[in-house]
């Protein structure tokens, strides 16, 4: 069983920055697993949290969150937020004056995840379908989708703020390709980065 220190190496020797390499550290994966799995908490592989849902590697975790290029004080979606790990890590990032939404659609996973984020004043769960985004709070300055999906829907792209991020697994249930693009105008999107090769659970509802 690796530990925690192990995981924390591992992604140093990668090349993260410190900022993620120090939001892993504070939060506790084994706080958002199911108890009979507490001790592979800190294996780099995905992992069960029931309802046919993962929780992500954490190098993929950390690739994405590479992506999105976080800052303090941002105001952030999570869509396909699961047991809540990837929001806490968010927060981490972007600190107490950010925001952080997530929207999970099973609602038994929204409702353990509330309880898994309840020390993150700055964290919210929504339980509902996430293919029309969250139109109350946008715009956001970074969106992440952490589900599988063939096409980003439009009204979520236009929930990005000018300048703002959004990065997604794309592609065919069986391989996705993680993309980052920027939102550079009202219609205008840029592809800034695809990296290939990764599995994630589908996108349920889009």
């Amino acid at each position: 069983m690796s530990s925690k220190q192990e995981l924390l190496n591992s992604l140093r020797e990668k090349g993260f920055s410190k900022k993620i390499v120090d939001a892993f550290s504070r939060v506790k994966r084994e706080n958002f697993i199911p108890r009979n799995i507490s001790a592979m908490a800190y294996e780099d592989t995905p992992l069960p949290i029931g309802h046919g849902q993962t929780i992500s590697q954490p190098y993929t975790i950390a690739v994405m969150l590479s992506l999105m290029d976080l800052r303090k004080a941002q105001k952030v979606l999570e869509i396909g937020s699961g047991c809540g790990y990837v929001l806490a890590l968010i927060s981490e990032i972007i600190g107490q004056n950010g925001k952080v939404y997530g929207i999970e659609v099973i609602r038994e996973l929204a409702e353990k995840s509330r309880k898994n984020i309840m020390d993150y004043e700055n964290v919210k769960v929504y339980n509902k379908n996430g293919a029309g985004g969250l139109e109350e709070k946008a715009p956001f300055d970074r969106i992440i989708i952490s589900a599988a999906i063939r096409d980003i829907p439009e009204k979520i792209m236009g929930h990005l703020k000018n300048n703002g991020i959004i990065v997604a697994p794309k592609g065919s249930r069986f391989e996705q390709e993680l993309i980052a693009i920027q939102r550079k105008s009202k219609s205008e999107f840029e592809i800034k980065k695809k990296i290939p090769g990764f599995i994630f659970v589908p996108f349920v509802g889009g």
